[in-house]
């Protein structure tokens, strides 16, 4: 449809400080009625700031918003919802001991009776093929399952306006079509389209338009289709984009981390059980693992840190069985790990920064003798962190959930790294990252295993496996597929071993 002249949504010199941070200064622009527009910028570059002053979670400190040409205050999100707009965060904000349906409820500020409701999100899952069981615990859902509620309970709103947050983040291939889809479909019926996201071609493949912030400030207002991925990329960090440098092949070593057999029983009723596991991955090798979210691989990492035990042979490292080992005895035969949740597992949210090296690096790293913590080796390890990833705080005893998401992810993941365990596994590596530190992660990893480590990278970015990893294999339903190198791999090959037969019957007819 043809959009109408007036924006739906415009800002103006909008500004907002915080102690010794201007996350937004001056920022100007307007959504048009009908218009898929992108919001990019570094991690910390005043995104998530700028979106919670629209959906009312916090105020400017100057500036105007307008809605349909008319100044608003919008003082609260049950404001905004009431104004028209839906809002999908990056973090989920979902209680786990509650099932999804009274999730959902719970964000609607209308009483709906349960039946009548669950009629309604079951038709919203099917017309947008957002496949979940209403009666499931919270608790039990991955990353990716967690952030279908909170896109279902945006859509019941029908929306004038909204507002995604990285909502395809561990999404396949086939599953990002079919949500693009849906946007044009919304587009076309005159919702606008706030969309925050690190993946560049996804901007050019579904964008009208891109507003692009830097250090709080916007630098640039362009046309996504006419750009590159690359010149997106490298006005959002104010430079050039380097891409990832590997050394001269010297081939692979000896087996450090073997995987044999690995078979777990499901966590509660709604969990997926690993079946048979098989996989070796060598001294210099980085070993990727595909999937939808929800297939297994939460059980997989827990497996491979030793948070969940399992048969002692079934998990060996340098030769030591270490499968009923703790994850603490783990640790100190050489294995880290970074779960795919970082908040409230990898990280502690209302502990310093310094205080979160702790709870990983402490026993590696020798911050406790004699029952005591050292904590100027902690607050000496988290400055090293911050320096070596670029990770935007102020400093050592920053709180964790002071950090931008993107941030807190470079944190875990320098945490983890710079102690150049013998085997790193971790999840979603680069979640919610942007370009330019997304490439550094990457590169992080590359050099790490060029020592001799062995990674083990559980990933739904299929261009992140195939540009970082030597060897590629997809678990579904709780199996792994026979490990292919990614020299041979094929996109729309390993989307469909992906997909597989996952989510078959997970909505079941009211």
């Amino acid at each position: 449809m043809q959009p109408s002249q007036t924006p739906r949504l415009e800002l103006i010199g909008i500004t907002k400080r915080f102690p010794g941070v201007l996350a937004n200064d001056q920022v100007t622009f307007s959504v048009l009625a009908g218009e898929i527009h992108a919001l990019l910028g570094e991690n910390g570059a005043g995104k998530s700031t700028l979106v919670k002053m629209i959906y009312g979670v916090m105020q400017p400190d100057a500036g105007e918003i307008r809605w349909d040409g008319k100044r608003v205050v919008v003082t609260n999100p049950k404001a905004a919802r009431k104004m028209g707009v839906g809002m999908v965060f990056q973090h989920f904000s979902l209680f786990e001991a509650m099932t999804v349906l009274e999730n959902i409820a719970l964000g609607m500020d209308a009483s709906i009776p349960a039946r009548d409701l669950e009629a309604k999100i079951v038709a919203v899952m099917r017309q947008y093929g957002l496949k979940l069981e209403p009666h499931r615990i919270v608790s039990t859902l991955s990353v990716g399952e967690r952030q279908r509620i909170e896109i279902v309970r945006a859509l019941l709103l029908n929306p004038s306006l909204l507002i995604m947050d990285e909502p395809t983040s561990v999404l396949t291939p086939q599953e990002v079509d079919q949500l693009f889809i849906v946007l044009r479909q919304l587009a076309a019926e005159g919702c606008s389209i706030l969309y925050i996201s690190h993946k560049l071609h996804e901007i050019k493949a579904l964008c009208d338009t891109a507003t692009i912030l830097r250090g709080g400030k916007l630098v640039d207002t362009c046309d996504p289709r006419v750009e590159t991925s690359r010149s997106m990329a490298e006005k959002m960090i104010g430079g050039s984009l380097k891409d990832i440098q590997r050394g001269a092949s010297k081939g692979f070593g000896a087996d450090k981390l073997v995987v044999q057999n690995l078979s777990v029983a499901k966590d509660g009723h709604f969990g997926i059980p690993l079946r048979n596991i098989s996989f070796r991955v060598r001294a210099g090798e980085i070993f990727g693992i595909a999937g939808v979210a929800g297939n297994g691989q939460n059980a997989l990492l827990l497996a491979m840190s030793g948070e969940v035990p399992c048969d002692d042979a079934s998990v060996t490292v340098d030769g030591v069985k270490v499968g009923r080992m703790t994850a603490k005895q783990r640790r100190l035969a050489g294995v880290a790990s970074v779960p795919e949740e970082r908040n409230g597992h990898a990280a502690v949210p209302e502990f310093s920064l310094s205080d979160n090296a702790i709870l990983t690096a402490r026993d590696r790293l020798g911050m406790v003798t004699g029952g005591m913590i050292n904590k100027r080796a902690s607050v000496t390890y988290a400055g090293e962190v911050i320096t070596a990833f670029a990770v935007k705080s102020t400093g050592p005893a920053a709180l964790a959930d002071s950090l931008s998401g993107g941030n807190l992810q470079k944190f875990i993941m320098g945490r983890e790294i710079m102690q150049k365990p013998a085997v790193l596994v971790v999840s979603q590596p680069t979640w919610g990252v942007d370009a330019g530190a997304a490439g550094a992660i990457r590169q992080s990893l590359v050099d790490l295993a060029a020592t001799g480590s062995a990674i083990v990278v559980i990933s739904q970015d299929l261009d992140e496996l195939l540009s970082l990893c030597d060897t590629l294999a997809v678990i579904n339903e709780g199996r792994l597929s026979k490990p292919m190198p990614v020299a041979d791999a094929k996109i729309e090959e390993i989307g469909l071993l992906m997909g597989g037969v996952h989510g078959e019957g997970a909505i079941h007819a009211a």
